[in-house]
């Protein structure tokens, strides 16, 4: 038998190989369904999965009040944040896709700099930020002509818009509180994200492309079963039994497999020059925690 800490472990290690899977399974799904449609129907059926389960198992739903701060956070994770990232990877490589948004630390920490009450900028931090950068410029340095098609410009767009949503609404999530079981909370994200992705593919017309492939079903059943049920259970009980230092380490490895699998499989372009901007990023990641962190203690 598993000890305690050995099955956190291993649900750290889920985390970490899972999620870094996952960009490389949106980015073949997109190519056999329409995008919207595709995030849409992921999270509604692991919404009313997960909440028909919690349900059974004596968990209470949220109240009414509590459902509006809910559908705000899963609006903007979800609905927008992970919405941007199934839209963009219709041109953006998995890999790239996985490293741009290793950013969100920077974000968080840039907005959360600018509230009221919110833990101002050190040298650390800055360092940490200014690093980031220098390592997005250097991923696109000799392929700024990448840009020039609208579609890869949009793509790029569109991921940084889905970094800005992710930490807008991490930082609203941090900041209120709801009286609510995590995974209940989560699931009733899930099913409100989909339902939006869901009415806006069918608005806009993704409904007649919505054609049932068996790549296109393998993709959805990979992200529901393996990308919410399996991967965000092991992100809560690991976020539970080990410490947040450890368990949030699985941001450097998730955009590493990430690159090595979509080069790997798709052919998608891994060279020197993006090696050394996913060290660059990632290292620029750790030490703005670090100054974050420093923040915390003071």
């Amino acid at each position: 038998m598993l000890t305690e800490n050995a099955k956190a472990i291993f649900a750290w290690i889920n985390v970490c190989v899972i999620w870094g899977t996952t960009y490389l399974v949106i980015r073949i799904g997109v190519g056999h369904l329409p995008p919207m449609l595709f995030g849409g129907i992921r999270w509604v059926i692991a919404g009313v999965v997960f909440i028909t389960v919690l349900k059974w198992r004596g968990k209470a739903l949220p109240k009414a009040n509590e459902i509006v701060h809910l559908a705000v956070v899963g609006l903007a994770l979800l609905g927008f944040a992970n919405g941007l990232v199934v839209w963009a990877e219709q041109w953006i490589p998995s890999g790239l896709t996985a490293l741009l948004l290793t950013t969100v630390p920077f974000f968080m920490v840039g907005l959360e700099s600018l509230l009221p009450k919110g833990p101002k900028l050190n040298a650390t931090i800055l360092t940490g930020l200014v690093m980031g950068l220098a390592g997005v410029c250097l991923i696109f340095g000799e392929d700024i002509k990448y840009l020039a098609d609208p579609n890869n410009l949009l793509g790029v767009l569109a991921l940084l818009g889905a970094v800005f949503f992710w930490s807008l609404g991490s930082l609203y999530s941090k900041y209120v509180k709801v009286d609510v079981h995590p995974l209940m909370g989560a699931s009733v994200q899930m099913l409100i994200a989909g339902i939006f992705l869901s009415v806006i593919g069918i608005s806009i017309g993704e409904l007649p492309r919505l054609s049932f492939e068996i790549n296109g079903l393998l993709s959805l059943a990979y992200l529901i079963i393996f990308g919410s049920f399996v991967g965000y259970a092991s992100y809560i009980y690991a976020l539970a039994k080990l410490p947040l230092s450890l368990v949030s380490t699985f941001a450097y490895i998730n955009p590493v497999i990430a690159l090595f699998l979509g080069w790997i499989i798709l052919d998608e372009k891994l060279n020197f020059q993006i090696a050394i901007a996913a060290v660059v990023i990632i290292a620029g990641v750790f030490i703005v925690k670090q100054g974050a962190a420093r923040l915390k203690i003071s």
